[in-house]
């Protein structure tokens, strides 16, 4: 369920083609340097990097995807989200299952860290909430103080959370006790509103248009929170809460999902449109369409700073990942041609952008031993141009050492299920 933006008109022409015109030579001497953030445990073969905070701390996701999976959505043989904080990884453990994950992440200037983990009881309806075909019992967490510990949920058994901010203000989505009748009997679900976490208590927060089910994704410091209403097929209404009342997004008729917003009433994500979805920036009202990547098929806007800088993820035909960009003042650009040859670090998704403008991402690794890898990476913008950019030594995204159903499960955390194939 997502979002976009107009560009400003400023009322004498010519001036606006040179403000344009000198924003792109600035966009094309712009570089980062790259942090391969690597793989936290020997023998795990994906870790992305969800959301970064002010300091440039990651929050990521690692895991050993099951390479012989032969059904929809890849399945980690173990997966635990953990903090990078230069080269020093913190695991942030379970609350008592085998995994810990994330939607896109949620850690916050102190540190604390929110996502979803399992616990050791199995679901007693046989969902499977956190996804990882254990169809244990899925709990929000918030991690503090080197402390993983469950959010409360509506009653129902099951709940995640999606994001922080610097008021320890939490949201995400929460079960209630009753069973959604518009699920399939073969997945069982519960109906699960969005939810604001708050001193330690779970609030139900408003939907649009009767929409049973929501997630909210990101809260900023003000407290506005964006997100998704919908159903067991998915997102319907890209949704921005503020003081308790849910305000429908602008769409194109048939589904959106807002994924990010800053502080500054500009807010990101993803619009359905026919076959495919583009990238979005909802501003004063309107919704702006960021297109894609040159030969990509669909975006999604996943993060935006106050700055106005956004950053999100382009797929080609068949759904899978294939560029992070970075889109500014209306120009949208391939991270890659950012990246210099030496990070080796093809970027695939870039997930969240900071003041400083730093990324948090995952790219694949375009040679040596861990050829093919998925890795977690974080850029950090330096004043210096790329003799050459590593898009110039691999102009089409490399291929994955792992199986095509890592891009299948990615796509259904970001409520793009449906886009399977």
């Amino acid at each position: 369920m997502p979002t976009l933006r107009q560009l400003w008109k400023f009322w004498i022409p010519w001036f606006a083609t040179i403000v344009l015109g000198c924003f792109s030579d600035a966009v094309a001497q712009t570089s980062y340097k790259v942090t391969d953030l690597g793989i936290v445990k020997n023998g795990w073969n994906l870790s992305c990097a969800m959301d970064l905070n002010s300091q440039g701390w990651t929050i990521t996701m690692n895991g050993l995807m099951d390479p012989v999976s032969n059904f929809s959505g890849a399945v980690p043989v173990i997966a635990h989200a953990s903090i990078n904080i230069g080269e020093l990884n913190i695991d942030l453990g379970t609350l008592g299952g085998p995994n810990s994950w994330m939607n896109w992440g949620g850690i916050n200037d102190r540190g604390e860290a929110v996502g979803m983990a399992e616990t050791s009881v199995p679901d007693p309806d046989g969902e499977d909430v956190c996804g990882f075909g254990t169809h244990l019992t899925c709990s929000a967490f918030l991690w503090r103080n080197g402390h993983m510990s469950a959010l409360p949920t509506l009653g129902g058994n099951n709940g995640n959370a999606s994001d922080i901010n610097n008021r320890g203000q939490i949201v995400g989505f929460a079960e209630t006790p009753v069973p959604d009748s518009g699920c399939s009997a073969s997945q069982p679900h519960h109906i699960s509103p969005p939810v604001l976490w708050e001193e330690g208590k779970a609030q139900a927060l408003p939907t649009i248009g009767g929409d049973p089910d929501g997630i909210a994704f990101a809260i900023n410091d003000r407290g506005q929170v964006v997100g998704d209403t919908g159903n067991c097929a998915g997102a319907i209404h890209a949704v921005l809460w503020e003081n308790n009342m849910a305000s429908p997004l602008p769409d194109l008729g048939s589904w959106a999902v807002a994924s990010g917003l800053n502080d500054h009433d500009q807010i990101v994500g993803y619009v359905g449109s026919g076959s495919t979805f583009f990238a979005a920036l909802w501003q004063n009202g309107a919704l702006t369409n960021l297109k894609t990547v040159p030969g990509d098929f669909a975006a999604i806007a996943t993060g935006i700073n106050n700055r106005g800088q956004v950053v999100g993820s382009t797929m080609d035909s068949t759904f899978s990942w294939s560029h992070a960009f970075i889109w500014q003042d209306g120009v949208m650009t391939d991270l890659n041609k950012l990246f210099p040859e030496e990070s080796n670090l093809f970027a695939t998704m870039a997930d969240k952008i900071n003041e400083r403008g730093q990324i948090a991402g995952m790219g694949t690794v375009v040679s040596g031993p861990h050829k093919g890898e998925i890795h977690a990476f974080l850029a950090t913008p330096v004043d210096a141009r790329i003799d050459k950019s590593i898009a110039d030594i691999a102009p089409t995204h490399p291929k994955f050492n792992l199986p095509a159903n890592v891009s299948k499960q990615l796509l259904q955390r970001s409520r793009l299920g449906r886009f399977e194939q």
